[in-house]
């Protein structure tokens, strides 16, 4: 009787076997870090974006860190939620829900043309970023991504990236279907400068090596040695030496040439040299932020052809 059963037993766990569903693979997001300060931020209207960047960016999620000054908390907290208008300026999060704002950077149309390649991808992006930061700690009152910055609790905007890459990326599920995702990091998105090229001459003069060592730290913290990276290149309104707003633009814009031309991993956009401002002299028009991410898409997809990533 005992081997009877043991038989009848071990026929049914073969057929529970054979009729079991395979589980399903995961999802593959590619991991984009976007940063910077203000113009990666983004100040175009959404009122202005043409209707197929007006909803939801197809196969897009996005993990937006809380923005916050050097020393205060929570800097770099979010959640992951489908791209759509409203991660520029004044948008918020509390790491449970998103508070979108009026405005745009460059994400929309930076997804959108990767979207639009003969090989489009789910796309995944970390965007951190805070506008009037500098490179070096005390260049800029709005604060630094300077990594050996020690004062009070000793983090910036450095620390406050790290938290949105180590947040975003333990994050086993990001899209909510119940199943396990896999994030392929394959480029860095970096638009910034202007603080260090507005009056501070050392800041700009070591702007190269400032830029290369952050960059091969969000390397590190995205765990890939020779990560793609596709640098904005910054653009002054003014154009004579009277009316110019930033005192080294020029000594940046030629490091930050120097890191493309010098990092085999890395690129240049120079779109900019064309854009209009707003009347602040430091924003660009909503058109322009489009002409950027659209410009970011493109080198992106030209790097890789090169060097990989993703």
């Amino acid at each position: 009787m005992r081997l009877i059963t043991t038989i009848l037993i071990g026929l049914i766990a073969s057929a529970c076997i054979r009729v079991a569903p395979e589980a399903e693979a995961p999802e593959v997001y590619h991991l984009y870090f976007l940063g910077g300060q203000s113009n990666m931020e983004g100040f175009g209207f959404t009122s202005d974006l043409p209707e197929m960047l007006q909803g939801d960016v197809d196969n897009t999620l996005i993990f937006q860190g809380k923005s916050v000054e050097d020393g205060a908390e929570g800097g770099g907290v979010g959640v992951w939620q489908p791209l759509r208008p409203g991660h520029g300026v004044l948008f918020d999060t509390d790491g449970v829900s998103n508070q979108l704002s009026d405005r745009f950077g460059p994400e929309l149309s930076f997804a959108h043309g990767l979207q639009q390649s003969p090989a489009p991808q789910k796309i995944a992006i970390i965007k951190y970023v805070r506008g009037g930061t500098g490179l070096v700690d005390g260049v800029s009152g709005y604060g630094s991504w300077d990594p050996d910055y020690e004062t009070g609790n000793g983090r910036n905007q450095y620390d406050n990236a790290l938290t949105a890459i180590d947040q975003a990326l333990s994050t086993r599920d990001i899209d909510g279907d119940g199943r396990e995702d896999i994030l392929v990091p394959t480029a860095i998105i970096w638009m910034q400068g202007e603080a260090d090229a507005y009056d501070n001459l050392a800041a700009a003069t070591d702007y190269e090596a400032n830029l290369s060592r952050l960059m091969n730290l969000l390397r590190a913290a995205l765990r890939v040695d020779d990560l793609p990276v596709v640098l904005g290149r910054i653009q002054d309104s003014g154009t004579t030496p009277e009316t110019q707003v930033m005192a080294y633009v020029d000594l940046v814009q030629q490091a930050q040439a120097a890191f493309a031309r010098n990092d085999p991993c890395a690129d240049l956009v120079t779109v900019t040299e064309t854009f209009s401002f707003l009347p602040d002299g430091w924003h660009y028009e909503s058109s322009d932020y489009l002409r950027l991410g659209a410009a970011f898409a493109d080198q992106v997809l030209a790097l890789q052809q090169r060097c990989g990533g993703g």
